[in-house]
């Protein structure tokens, strides 16, 4: 198919986004800007420059093959234009370690699925598939929604990983041809979403309600991270969880990690949680004290 979206990432072989083996391919772009997200590169929908410095050599490739970038170094730290807009064909290959690189490319359905499709094999013995993630898969429908009805078409397991943030009609459809859906729910306050992640949840909970309207019987898995001195507390947990049992859903705790620190600076960002951290002893503590009856 010839409708086209744009990526960051195909990641083979997860083994923590669905059943069984997944390939999960990863879609640029996001409404929300969550203060703790691990992937700062899905938030834009253009393709973005990241320079990390801990990967770089000082060959200078860059500086002589990417003159359009005005590639400098200051010291041992690599400065250049930011805004060019430049080709991934331009840039893959310059640099030797890939500390300089292009995130973002466009690719078609089919594209998409003849990478997916080269890891049949594993999915028959795992009983796993394809998920669509991101960023958000919902914020370009089209694509998203066609990767989905094409990979039914192929009898390929489908998994969609989603904040919620789209239009109804875009979370009606998808739901169709899902088999599971992992749904994230991160505030049950409004206000306090808002606060965090540039938007309120109303949607967010709308979609989330819909899904299980047009879908009774399938999977939906809602997941929250732990987030410390954002929803590390049993009140707003206890709420999520509840809506879950309501759903028939499953529910997963997911613990707050620093990982994606580095990514901020390889964006020329600062990283907007600083340096809070959750203790392993705390965020069981909050497991121990939701899942009272046991993980859904």
């Amino acid at each position: 198919m010839a409708i086209k979206g744009t990526i960051f990432n195909i990641q083979h072989f997860s083994i923590n986004d669905g059943p069984g083996i997944r390939t999960v391919v990863f879609c640029k772009g996001c409404p929300l800007r969550c203060r703790w997200c691990a992937n700062p590169e899905s938030q834009s929908f253009s393709p973005e420059l990241s320079w990390i410095g801990k990967e770089c050599i000082g060959c200078r490739a860059c500086v002589e093959s990417l003159p359009e970038l005005s590639c400098r170094f200051e010291g041992e730290r690599l400065c250049f234009d930011r805004e060019k807009v430049v080709s991934l064909e331009k840039v893959d290959g310059v640099c030797p370690t890939g500390a300089l690189s292009l995130i973002g490319r466009r690719v078609t359905v089919d594209e998409v699925l003849s990478e997916v499709e080269a890891d049949q094999k594993f999915y028959e013995r795992s009983e796993g598939g394809l998920t669509v993630s991101g960023g958000e898969p919902m914020a370009q429908p089209e694509f998203t929604l066609a990767l989905l009805s094409e990979a039914k078409n192929r009898s390929i397991h489908r998994t969609m990983e989603t904040c919620g943030m789209g239009a109804s009609g875009v979370m009606e459809e998808a739901a169709k041809y899902l088999d599971v859906l992992y749904f994230d729910v991160k505030l049950h306050d409004p206000q306090k979403h808002k606060e965090w992640t540039g938007a309120g949840n109303e949607r967010i909970l709308d979609n989330l309600f819909l899904a299980r309207r047009v879908r009774p019987d399938l999977t939906i898995r809602v997941r929250t991270p732990v987030i410390p001195g954002v929803n590390d507390n049993e009140e707003e947990l206890r709420e999520i969880h509840r809506i879950a049992l309501d759903l028939g859903a499953e529910h997963e705790l997911l613990k707050y990690h620093r990982l994606g620190a580095s990514k901020y600076e390889g964006l020329g960002r600062d990283y907007p949680m600083g340096e809070v951290k959750l203790s392993e002893e705390r965020f069981q503590e909050l497991k121990s004290s939701i899942f009272v009856t046991g993980v859904l």
